[in-house]
């Protein structure tokens, strides 16, 4: 599914009043807080096994420390999206702090993954042909000027419609039992997991059959528009 600004600008129903255009039964699912290697080679071995696609929101500090890994998640054909330098809550912060956690960010990012032509900071007004690019905030805290600014810089902002709660301890089959309970409540969504817990990695096979064996599909999401710079890669 190809998204863009102009029909998808902000999605996820835990933050906004729309999400994107799913089917019954459809699925996007996302990661965030990586690359890290323990568990993120785990959560890629298992898309993989899937011959399913994923959308990675990289850490710009996780990504430096990472780059092989970063190149792994793009040429293994995920997505990837933005999720600030350091995980900072963008809503607790100042404008100026704000604005360089997203730059320094992405920055890292496509110091790995390869640079767009169009110069990017915030604030600046959409450059013709400026590709898209997914972005989601840390803890989902926003502020209106914010999410302004990055949807006129040609980014969709993604929430979620439905989490793991993987951030709380819990066992691979407990974690497996509340998304497949949330999931069969919702049918259809933009599913956030962290590729940085094991409990995760370890649980993505049983979440996989029980798609599999419910007639679920999986959904890849990709921007729409320019492409970024051929890395290479």
């Amino acid at each position: 599914m190809s998204v863009g600004v102009t029909g998808s600008p902000r999605v996820g129903l835990k933050s906004f009043p729309t999400t994107l255009p799913l089917a019954d039964r459809e699925v996007v699912l996302t990661f965030d807080d990586g690359p890290f290697p323990p568990t993120t080679r785990r959560v890629l071995a298992a898309l993989a096994d899937e011959c399913v696609h994923a959308t990675f929101f990289l850490i710009g500090q996780n990504a430096a420390r990472s780059p092989e890994l970063v190149r792994k998640i793009a040429a293994d054909g995920h997505s990837i999206g933005y999720h600030t330098w350091s995980h900072g809550i963008l809503n607790r912060v100042g404008q100026n702090v704000a604005e360089d956690e997203i730059n320094r960010g992405i920055a890292a990012v496509e110091d790995i993954t390869g640079k767009p032509t169009a110069p990017r900071t915030v604030g600046q007004t959409t450059a013709a042909g400026e590709p898209t690019r997914f972005f989601r905030f840390p803890g989902f805290a926003s502020t209106p000027r914010l999410l302004d600014e990055l949807n006129a810089r040609n980014m969709v902002i993604f929430g979620a419609d439905l989490w793991a709660s993987d951030w709380n301890k819990m066992t691979p089959d407990q974690e497996l039992a509340q998304v497949v309970g949330r999931l069969k409540t919702a049918r259809k969504g933009i599913i956030l997991f962290h590729d940085i817990k094991a409990q995760t990695a370890a649980m993505l096979p049983g979440f996989f059959r029980f798609l599999k064996d419910n007639g679920y599909h999986v959904v890849h999401v990709v921007p729409s528009g320019p492409a970024l710079a051929d890395s290479g890669k």
